[in-house]
């Protein structure tokens, strides 16, 4: 009976043991619960030239954030309402990129209000509806008086709204803000955020 029960641990332990080992050459895929780790690389701006001039481009791979993310981010001078900044889906929708990645686009729901430095402003989901790109886009623009930024993040699958606090959270870093600053002629005038 003890011989019967030591082969009975021992098969067992070889089991484990030959699991764990294939186990370990496995690619894993990112649990839904496991929090992102956006790593931002910088890459060329891909767009033609147009009247807004170039901007940054920053790609992060799909083991950090989830899904492959291009994010493309440029300031557009005096272009934004003066009076109430970007405040509604309207005027998103005017100063939005989004354009540049492609011109048929589905809403996945309301804006959302963000605070990027000291500038306010609205983000918000698409889809991409052209039938080719299984894409999701986030528009993100805000601004400073009648000067705004935007950004355009295109997400190859996955969710943007699971992104788009990464996002908005690398747009609030040092570099980035005074970055925009900069864009926006303000390097010497004093913002707090």
């Amino acid at each position: 009976m003890k011989r019967h029960i030591a082969m009975v641990i021992a098969g067992a332990g070889l089991l484990l043991g030959m699991a764990a080992l294939v186990g370990v050459g496995m690619p894993t895929k990112r649990l839904a619960t496991q929090p992102l780790q956006p790593v931002w690389a910088e890459a060329k701006w891909p767009f033609p030239i147009d009247q807004w001039g170039t901007g940054r481009a920053f790609a992060c791979a799909a083991p950090n954030c989830g899904a492959e993310v291009s994010l493309y981010i440029r300031p557009k001078i005096g272009f934004c309402n003066c009076a109430t900044g970007v405040a509604d889906n309207a005027e998103l929708e005017r100063v939005a990129d989004t354009e540049l990645v492609t011109q048929q686009l589905r809403p996945r729901g309301p804006s959302r209000p963000i605070k990027v430095g000291w500038m306010q402003g609205l983000s918000r989901s698409y889809w991409a509806s052209d039938g080719e790109m299984k894409e999701s886009l986030l528009s993100v623009a805000f601004n400073d008086e009648c000067d705004v930024v935007v950004a355009v993040v295109k997400l190859a699958g996955g969710d943007p709204g699971i992104l788009e606090p990464e996002v908005i959270a690398f747009l609030n870093t040092n570099p980035m803000v005074l970055w925009t600053k900069k864009e926006l002629g303000l390097e010497f005038v004093r913002r707090d955020w």
